[in-house]
């Protein structure tokens, strides 16, 4: 190891996109299926791609940084989140957002500006998203970990109070949940979230909503009674734009000043932003697939669920999630049925004990039926 990197690299396993059919196992088929990162299966519309092309070719100057202030699609977003909030109340403004390249680079500022240098630690309940961890230990952040139910997989609520109570060297500042968890698709439960809201006003809660276009769930509502709380979404799900990279955090506006002091400038390029602003301003014809998607999700899990040797959980999200049966679920089982998979043409994610199959379009999902009980 080069003797300028910091010693504690070396136990820190970096995020592993997925591989695509160029390397690893062969690819037979003709077509590969990508459902292992939970995109949506369908691109931009080609009429929206155009009105893309012009704006790149007419309106952007490459040579001009964009616009540092997002303000433009803040308050877009913000018109977005209140569509869904019956309490006018509890209506968001550009003050209560800040947007990132991707969640990904909200998390990172979060632990920024809550954690570092040894002001606390975090915790998670896994199985979940890994880039919690993964991101608060390359900045040297404590991560503190509890266990799921292994039925319902809802978060050991138990574990986790005795861990906050008794953590004392570095006390637990900030608590990341998904709402629908990923990888196991099941929504904060209201035990789980009558537990977020007892927790003390000194650790921040933050609740990952990357699915909620697909699980219409959402506790937006509640910020205003919850300073303590913040909410996570994403451009990369159900507006397709994965490969521009925008997300966005609601929150108290002392946490959005917080977060806006601690990201870089010049954070999301002007292509970006205009892509989002589209896509916010096409969001009935981008967000029409959902009622298609949620349909096909219930067509795998009602198909795939005939065959005994699987085990299927209900998803809120636009991914299922299985497992063996409990005398055949191991790790090898599992990584040769996603290496057997990713041969015939399908790509899904094996973590957290089980498979997870992104929901894809209708010949996409037949085929991955097709393809999974022909190995089993």
């Amino acid at each position: 190891m080069l003797s300028f990197l910091r010693n504690d690299l070396n136990q820190i396993n970096a995020y592993t996109p997925h591989p695509g059919g160029s390397s690893g196992s062969p690819v037979e088929a003709e077509i590969l299926d990508r459902l292992d990162t939970n995109e949506c299966p369908y691109d931009l519309p080609e009429a929206l791609k155009q009105k893309l092309a012009w704006t790149y070719q007419h309106e952007i100057e490459t040579n001009r940084y964009p616009d540092g202030s997002h303000f433009p699609l803040k308050l877009a977003i913000a018109s977005y989140i209140n569509e869904i909030i019956s309490n006018s109340e509890a209506y968001v403004n550009p003050e209560q957002i800040s947007v990132g390249n991707g969640s990904d680079e909200l998390i990172r500022s979060i632990l920024i500006a809550t954690s570092l240098g040894g002001e606390g630690s975090i915790l998670v309940a896994n199985p979940t998203f890994s880039m919690y961890g993964i991101i608060a230990q390359t900045l040297g952040i404590p991560v503190v970990n509890v266990g799921r139910d292994e039925d319902t997989f809802e978060m050991d609520l138990k574990a986790a109070k005795t861990t906050i109570e008794t953590t004392q060297n570095s006390p637990i500042r900030v608590v990341f949940v998904v709402h629908p968890n990923s990888p196991t698709a099941n929504a904060l439960t209201e035990d789980e979230l009558d537990w977020l809201r007892s927790l003390p006003k000194d650790i921040l809660v933050v609740i990952d909503e990357a699915y909620f276009e697909f699980s219409q769930t959402s506790v937006v509502e509640e910020l205003k009674q919850h300073p303590n709380w913040v909410i996570l979404r994403t451009f990369s799900k159900a507006f397709r734009l994965a490969s521009l990279r925008a997300g966005y955090a609601i929150a108290h506006p002392e946490l959005i000043t917080a977060l806006e002091k601690v990201r870089l400038p010049y954070n999301l390029p002007s292509f970006t932003q205009t892509a989002a602003l589209l896509a916010l301003n096409h969001r009935q014809e981008l967000l029409a697939v959902i009622p298609e998607i949620l349909g096909e999700r219930t067509r795998l899990i009602n198909t795939l669920a005939q065959n005994k040797q699987l085990k299927l959980w209900r998803s809120d999200a636009n991914f299922i999630y299985i497992r063996l049966t409990d005398e055949r679920n191991s790790e090898p089982a599992l990584n040769e049925i996603m290496q057997q998979l990713k041969t015939k043409g399908t790509l899904v994610r094996h973590t957290g004990g089980g498979l997870r199959i992104t929901i894809g379009r209708p010949d996409e999902n037949q085929r991955t039926i097709e393809r999974l009980f022909s190995i089993l």
